[in-house]
């Protein structure tokens, strides 16, 4: 995979998105996504993240206008308002963002840094993490990883269990001491919100899940769960329940509207992506159901702390932004300086070629005087192109991408295209540098494709 590219970035989530809208860019999972995106035209990289409050695609390619392309039928079903889509530097932005929960639901919850690793680690599965995005995305999470040891982001942060029940006694009849609630799925938000409602002594906790061993593991972590059962009898534990709240991983409702229909008052609040209850359930009488559109109204009484600390976030990525952005600069430049070495020392092999023939025919040469003639061609190539690489530095410091383009095009090494030597003849244009060469040059960049002669050539002048 090439060092070089844009990212271009989609993104349906909470903020502009209903859950329904989030739910129908989510209708794919990340590796299907990740899959049909390689297969675009002038795709190299791609990955992709899906949580209870977004779904979002990323794309590297060659040019912005492929990558667009690429991404505009990521959310087919949704409402232009609620795509959001991103170019190389909001992108950037973004991501780091994202990890350092400024852009979740709850501010600062500790959730989406997991998620984003587990994405990673998805679309590397199918090896679609390239350079630009394997930098982007570490980026990510070193942002994230910064603004929870560093700031108090995530201090008194509450995730989506835990702002189910908040909303759960703001809303119900009964003090919380006396409500019956049950809990569906013990994954992770099924923990999170078996744990919240375990904190606040919930009158009687019910956890049901499909598979039963992993209900009864949660029930054995956590204090104060009474019951642990599958799904089977699922009817009876609603027609029990005062309070559900539903955090399964199921494509398809668990929670349809005849299991309700004498459930009598009963609250449902549902945080699962998908939804796990049938949003026409809140049409049967005494059945409220919430979802994530409604956790929005929950307050946290640490809200104006994580708000200083987010302002603190928000410098942080303003530092680490224009850190990776350099990163991308000084590779953008040393793939351009890499190819113009590597024209050149392709025309110096060929020229010295022909020079040491004719000077063999003019009589035996020592190895000392075939290394002085290697070392002359070094030192031309080292100090003609000395210039150009500072140009090509300063124009990526400057994001001068034309120029940049403009040596890649020039000094790609189409060599089948120079034609044979003839070291007698003077036309051609004459092309004359000057200046020193930069002492930042990339060294391990160019290792590979510059011999390590000329390397050293630079260094020593």
């Amino acid at each position: 995979m090439r060092d070089s590219g844009v990212i271009s970035g989609v993104s349906v989530a909470h903020d502009r998105a209903s859950v329904r809208e989030i739910e129908a860019a989510s209708s794919d999972d990340v590796q299907t996504v990740v899959e049909r995106l390689l297969a675009r035209d002038g795709v190299s990289e791609a990955f992709s993240l899906q949580t209870c409050n977004r779904a979002e695609a990323y794309v590297v390619t060659d040019d912005a206008t492929d990558g667009r392309r690429a991404l505009d039928d990521f959310a087919p079903d949704v409402r232009d308002g609620s795509v959001r889509h991103m170019d190389h530097e909001e992108t950037l932005r973004h991501l780091m963002r994202v990890a350092s929960g400024l852009e979740s639901l709850v501010l600062g919850e500790d959730q989406i840094l997991g998620q984003v690793k587990a994405g990673i680690e998805a679309a590397r599965e199918q090896d679609a993490i390239g350079p630009m995005l394997e930098d982007a995305l570490m980026k990510a999470v070193h942002v994230g990883e910064r603004a929870r040891d560093e700031t108090a982001i995530n201090e008194g942060a509450v995730s989506l269990g835990s702002a189910a029940v908040r909303l759960a006694r703001a809303e119900l009849d009964a003090p919380i001491g006396e409500v019956e609630a049950l809990v569906v799925g013990a994954g992770e938000m099924g923990t999170l919100a078996t744990k919240a409602l375990a904190s606040v002594d919930v009158g009687d906790l019910v956890v049901a899940n499909r598979t039963v061993a992993n209900a009864r593991h949660l029930a054995r972590e956590v204090p104060g769960v009474s019951t642990a059962t599958g799904l089977g009898d699922l009817r009876g534990r609603l027609r029990d329940a005062d309070l559900v709240i539903t955090a399964t991983s199921s494509p398809e409702y668990v929670v349809a509207p005849d299991q309700l229909d004498d459930a009598g008052e009963t609250m449902l609040i549902d945080i699962a992506q998908p939804r796990d209850v049938d949003p026409a359930a809140d049409d049967l009488d005494g059945v409220r159901v919430r979802d994530i559109d409604d956790l929005e109204t929950v307050t946290d009484r640490t809200a104006e702390r994580r708000e200083r600390a987010a302002r603190e976030v928000e410098a942080m990525i303003d530092e680490e932004f224009d850190r990776l952005l350099a990163a991308y600069k000084r590779k953008r430049a040393d793939e351009a300086i890499s190819s113009m070495y590597e024209a050149a020392e392709h025309v110096k092999r060929r020229e010295v070629s022909t020079a040491l023939s004719k000077l063999e025919a003019q009589g035996d040469l020592t190895d000392e005087q075939r290394e002085t003639v290697e070392s002359l061609a070094d030192a031309l190539i080292g100090q003609i192109l000395a210039a150009p690489t500072k140009s090509l530095r300063d124009a990526a410091g400057d994001d001068d991408w034309t120029t940049i383009q403009t040596a890649m095009r020039l000094f790609d090494p189409g060599f089948d295209d120079l034609g044979p030597s003839d070291s007698t003849d003077p036309s051609g244009p004459s092309i004359e540098f000057s200046g020193e060469p930069p002492e930042d040059l990339d060294r391990e960049a160019l290792e590979g494709e510059v011999p390590r002669r000329v390397l050293e050539q630079l260094s020593d002048d």
